[in-house]
């Protein structure tokens, strides 16, 4: 699973060199931000509806369907994940999964390895990237009159560097495949979903004090 990464800052440049980016006349890029959490807003990529240009635009995080039209509050199903293996039947994703895949830009994301009755927490980064991308899922639908749209994160089996950790781990696009992800045939892309190769990854234990998502800040990714 991933329920809980972390962001650099990562300004307009450093986007519109991996991606052409619609980027927004007056506005700042997202900024830094160190325990994300599902159930909060964050920043996905994604290819607008109407003008077919790829965009930076904000996503509530835990992937509500368009089919669903009850209060939020009623929704008892988790949806901040979704597993690679069954996202093309999962009648929560499959319809995302054909027409709304997005890419969320991230700097890492933290796991919880457990000990016993002990969990110790792992932030978990590439090597030598400043930021990456998470395969994504994005919906869109109306409650009360309310537009809201949502995203979730797809995850998949561990690598070497996971399987100590956690059974699962996201899903990780490699830059050559950015555009094959959002754009590409649904019918053909189980490749993107194996394990994000070993050696370009580490992982190093960080302070418990991630696990309350009210902390913030920088020093939660330090080594401990």
């Amino acid at each position: 699973m991933c329920g809980r990464f972390f962001r650099h800052d990562v300004s307009w440049e450093d986007y519109r060199s991996a991606l052409e980016i619609i980027v927004p006349e007056g506005v700042d890029p997202p900024e830094a931000k160190y325990n994300i959490a599902p159930m909060t807003w964050n920043p996905v990529i994604r290819r607008d509806i109407d003008t077919k240009k790829l965009e930076l635009f904000p996503c509530l995080w835990g992937l509500v369907p368009s089919w669903w039209n009850k209060p939020l509050s009623e929704k008892k199903f988790s949806t901040f994940n979704a597993r690679a293996e069954s996202v093309h039947e999962a009648a929560s994703f499959r319809g995302a999964f054909r027409h709304k895949r997005c890419l969320i830009p991230v700097s890492g994301f933290y796991e919880w390895m457990r000990n016993g009755n002990d969990k110790m927490p792992f932030a978990i980064g590439l090597r030598n990237r400043r930021w990456f991308c998470f395969a994504g899922l994005w919906d869109c639908t109306h409650i009360d009159g309310s537009e809201i749209n949502t995203f979730t994160i797809l995850t998949t089996t561990p690598n070497d560097v996971m399987a100590g950790i956690h059974t699962r781990m996201p899903v990780i696009i490699h830059p050559k495949d950015y555009m094959r992800w959002i754009d590409g045939d649904y019918r053909k892309l189980d490749d993107l979903f194996e394990p994000y190769p070993a050696a370009e990854m580490h992982a190093w234990p960080v302070d418990r004090k991630v696990g309350n998502v009210r902390n913030q800040g920088m020093d939660l990714i330090e080594e401990v």
